[in-house]
């Protein structure tokens, strides 16, 4: 079995952290303040988008693919769920600010 390549996933998270902040970087260079709705509709899609490949990647190794190692199966999986729990602590926290501002006397 593969070992978990601790230098490759702090590579990617460090990746994901730079298109994150180039994009901030961007909408900030063009003088415009960054579009939360298309952040957020980003965001969705990137985390479907690593369920997508955490899936493809499961099904694969249960097709018995010998390139598919377990790990990689179960950090992707882990990856995917983080991703979706974190995705869901943010939209809580939206719903819970809109209720706030609903209840707000005017």
């Amino acid at each position: 079995m593969n070992e978990i390549n601790m230098d490759q996933l702090l590579v990617q998270m460090r990746a994901m952290s730079e298109k994150a902040s180039s994009i901030n970087e961007t909408a900030i260079n063009k003088g415009d303040s960054p579009d939360f709705s298309n952040m957020f509709k980003n965001a969705v899609n990137q985390v479907n988008e690593v369920q997508q490949q955490a899936g493809e990647l499961k099904t694969q190794f249960e097709l018995g693919n010998p390139d598919i190692d377990i790990t990689d199966v179960m950090v992707k999986s882990q990856v995917a769920s983080l991703s979706f729990q974190a995705m869901t602590q943010v939209r809580n926290r939206l719903v819970s600010a809109y209720q706030e501002i609903m209840n707000m006397s005017v």
